[in-house]
């Protein structure tokens, strides 16, 4: 999903970040922060932030509000439409249970991964065990 979201200049979070302004009328930071805490760490949210605003997605209206800008609005109907398409292929075959199990168990892994700050990783722990 990254690579094909990587074709508008956007990342997964970052997807994430402009469906909260989207979807919350006057959004905040701290909207933003608390609905996606699960998905990524404060830093890589107010990274996706940042990010956004300065790409034109979105803009502040006053401190610490966030709007989509008018090609925000745009670029996010055309990603959205993009995004579905890839979730129909990706997801064929697999029901909602299944789905939301797998969406759950990725993001503790992202998680997982995202939170082992300063661990070093060797190539037999990345293989797990038997690997």
């Amino acid at each position: 999903m990254n690579d094909m979201l990587q074709e508008f200049g956007l990342t997964r979070v970052a997807w994430q970040v402009l469906n909260v302004v989207h979807d919350t009328p006057d959004a905040t930071d701290v909207n933003v922060l608390s609905t996606l805490s699960a998905n990524a760490d404060i830093h890589t949210l107010t990274a996706a932030i940042e990010t956004l605003l300065a790409d034109g997605w979105a803009s502040r209206p006053a401190p610490d509000r966030l709007t989509l800008t008018c090609s925000g609005r745009q670029g996010l109907t055309e990603v959205a439409e993009r995004v579905a398409t890839f979730r129909d292929l990706s997801t064929s075959g697999i029901s909602q249970d299944e789905y939301r199990t797998a969406v759950l168990v990725l993001e503790r892994m992202t998680r997982n991964l995202e939170t082992a700050t300063g661990a070093d990783l060797t190539e037999e722990d990345a293989r797990g065990p038997g690997g």
